[in-house]
């Protein structure tokens, strides 16, 4: 039997219901991250380098996917629990064009950038050329991958998150594969660009497929069609979607600081360990980010409805969930760091010691990430944006922005990798007390 998000959401239900936009985040970061696997192993430790190094740009440039998804979500959702399902349709294709139509604008503009951006970051010679080589072919695909990202976060709302997951395999599959054959069987100067062509045309497969969908006749809760531009509507979703934006633009942000840090402390060894702690961070980050994603129509639907019972019992499993998760994912990391490692790196013994000696300090921030994720994201659907966008902007710009340049300055590289452990303490606390805050106001 199909769960709707009127139901009510016992522990079990509502682990049934997230769990495929979960698979959906963990799957989408591991073919991200089987990208870095076929390039370390099989082209180098500087294209390796380059692929971690322009990779925060590229992902940067697709944040506004997650604006427009999770914004237009959040206001199709509540819409939805007030019985007004031909409105929310209407702002569900509204957001849609928009959506489509910024990723064509940033993916003309990151093609002007991408060279300058890379010379910024203080790449050179090989590093540079294989950086802006590597990123202009993924550029190639941003449009669909920002509509990737789009319906990954409205599958859910539509009611058919395991279409969603299904979509995600077949695109993430397609890009194991073509990674695989391209890497594996082209010439050593062209291995690069078939890594970067698997990943685009992964893209163009998951963007295009939605897409189709949602045109035709379909047995979701949504689909494409006629709509007219509702200014209001536009900004209400903007605003409560740029919490996620800003989040995902600040999260790739201090990616780059830190690189710039590690090119000055640890050099190109830094930002090769860095990108193996950043793909397993990926992955165990999409965990509850897929979470939030997939409780969020729930949470949204409750509060248009007024169901606040609902509200309160969602919260407080939620809160259980993540402290559970949480506690796993640092002591998986510290059990698995230099298997981890291994993976990536095997091949050179400095790169080794020095991603696992780094890694095992940077994993205890797992123990406390997903507060602010899980939190930001409540917020947003509750059609808080402002208390969401701040929750994310103290997250990353003040809190890790500070300490990637504050700490190394007393403790060197160690303080480059307990930078977010200490970050992502303070963005917890800081969450907890806003949820604490609110609870009158949104009766939870």
């Amino acid at each position: 039997m199909q769960i709707q998000l009127s139901d009510h959401f016992t522990m079990g239900r509502l682990l049934r219901f997230t769990l495929p936009t979960i698979a959906m985040m963990v799957f989408t970061s591991v073919y991200i991250v089987v990208d870095g696997f076929f390039v370390s192993n099989f082209v180098g430790k500087t294209s390796f380098a380059a692929v971690n190094l322009i990779m925060p740009f590229l992902l940067l440039l697709s944040t506004v996917g997650f604006m427009f998804g999770t914004g237009g979500s959040a206001l199709v959702a509540k819409t939805l629990g007030e019985g007004d399902r031909e409105k929310a349709n209407r702002l569900f294709s509204l957001c849609v064009l928009m959506a489509v139509a910024v990723g064509i604008l940033f993916t003309l503009l990151g093609n002007v950038f991408i060279r300058p951006f890379v010379t910024f970051l203080g790449a050179d010679g090989e590093l540079l050329e294989n950086a802006v080589l590597y990123g202009r072919i993924v550029l190639a695909s941003l449009p669909f991958f920002v509509s990737q990202i789009f319906f990954t976060i409205f599958f859910v709302t539509a009611e058919k998150p395991k279409f969603g997951l299904a979509v995600t395999i077949l695109a993430g599959m397609t890009n194991i594969v073509l990674d695989a054959v391209l890497v594996l069987s082209l010439p050593q100067e062209y291995k690069l660009m078939g890594a970067a062509a698997a990943t685009a045309v992964s893209e163009v497969l998951g963007g295009t497929i939605p897409l189709v969908y949602f045109v035709r006749k379909n047995s979701s809760l949504l689909r494409l069609g006629r709509t007219s531009f509702d200014g209001e509507a536009l900004r209400r979703a903007c605003i409560n979607g740029s919490s996620e934006f800003m989040s995902n633009v600040s999260v790739n942000i201090v990616g780059m600081l830190y690189n710039i840090q590690l090119l000055t402390y640890a050099g190109e060894n830094g930002v090769a360990a860095y990108g193996v702690m950043l793909y397993v961070s990926m992955i165990f980050s999409g965990i509850c980010m897929g979470y939030s994603i997939g409780v969020a129509p729930v949470i949204s639907f409750h509060d248009g409805a007024k169901n606040y019972g609902e509200l309160k019992g969602l919260l407080r499993k939620s809160l259980f969930l993540i402290c559970c998760s949480g506690l796993t994912m640092m002591t998986a990391a510290q059990v698995f760091a230099r298997t981890l490692a291994y993976v990536f790196v095997a091949y050179d013994d400095v790169l080794m010691e020095l991603t696992v000696s780094g890694f095992r300090v940077y994993a205890v921030s797992f123990l406390f990430m997903d507060f602010a994720v899980f939190g930001s994201g409540f917020f947003t659907a509750l059609n808080d944006g402002l208390t969401s966008a701040l929750i994310s902007f103290m997250r990353t710009m003040v809190f890790q922005v500070s300490c990637v340049l504050i700490l190394p300055a007393f403790f060197g590289l160690t303080g480059i990798w307990s930078s977010d452990v200490v970050a992502e303490c303070m963005a917890a606390l800081m969450t907890l007390s806003f949820m604490a805050a609110k609870r009158k106001k949104y009766h939870y």
